[in-house]
């Protein structure tokens, strides 16, 4: 059973996923995470039950001991009384971990979304500005090249989209709640409002117009040795979209290849 209140958030990347933790750990009961190692602890943990030598030994009751311990371990020392964990956990084995090991679990996942062909924009903007970007290191040649390595099939974009789109075919609305980027950019209070009546939490005043980098446990994103400096940098003096125009920053190769991803319209 859970000590703490856990919900998730499975979104886009470049979607608001940090902008929105931040807005939401200024509120004192509430962790939003950075992306989560827990649900790769649990994936590589799953993967083992695989194993010749699990399958030699096949102890079940004990193996799950340990699964069903992971949340309450990892979150063991975090203060606060509720926890938004992001991950792809609306993906159907993500999702079908959490309702196998996890059946107490009121399960909502607050989903962000922002049209692909900006999210590839903004990592190509972003990618032209920083030498130490990770789009960069992996021998690109050009433009189209940076794309297709950032659409590959173990990609976040990549499995962000499948999670979204499990979800919107397969899972009672109930499950998980939209939010477009634009709509978190362009009406930030109403958006927050929502979220908050979709996970059932007292709603609380936020400061829109003053924030903080994202910081969560007393620990900070460290950009610059992982993924590259600044890619989770938020702008701190007001919530405002950077206009960007796709059709001058990708080809028309990649707006034709990938400009007809966004799985959640038909909501």
């Amino acid at each position: 059973m859970m000590n703490k209140r856990l919900y998730f958030l499975s979104g886009l990347p470049r979607a608001g996923n940090t902008l929105l933790g931040s807005i939401l750990n200024q509120n004192p009961l509430i962790s939003a995470t950075a992306n989560s190692v827990v649900n790769e602890m649990c994936r590589d943990l799953m993967k083992l039950k695989d194993s010749d030598v699990f399958k030699n030994y096949p102890d079940h009751q004990s193996f799950d001991n340990v699964i069903k311990s992971v949340f309450n371990l990892y979150y063991k020392d975090w203060k606060k009384p509720i926890i938004v964990d992001r991950a792809p956990w609306g993906a159907p084995n993500n999702l079908r971990f959490l309702k196998e090991y996890f059946p107490e679990l009121n399960i909502k996942i607050v989903v962000l979304v922002r049209d692909v062909l900006e999210v590839l924009s903004s990592f190509i903007r972003w990618s032209e500005k920083e030498p130490t970007a990770y789009v960069n290191r992996f021998g690109a040649k050009n433009v189209e090249e940076k794309c297709d390595m950032l659409m590959n099939t173990e990609g976040l974009i990549v499995r962000e989209l499948i999670a979204i789109k499990h979800l919107i075919d397969h899972q009672p609305k109930e499950l998980y709640h939209i939010i477009e980027y634009n709509d978190l950019v362009d009406d930030t209070e109403n958006t927050i409002n929502n979220i908050y009546s979709f996970l059932n939490i007292t709603p609380f005043k936020h400061n829109f117009k003053k924030l903080q980098q994202f910081e969560v446990n007393g620990m900070a994103y460290d950009d610059e040795k992982a993924v590259g400096k600044n890619l989770h940098t938020i702008k701190t003096d007001g919530i405002k979209k950077t206009k960007v125009d796709v059709k001058k920053v990708l080809p028309e190769s990649v707006i034709n290849k990938y400009g007809n991803l966004n799985v959640w319209i038909k909501q």
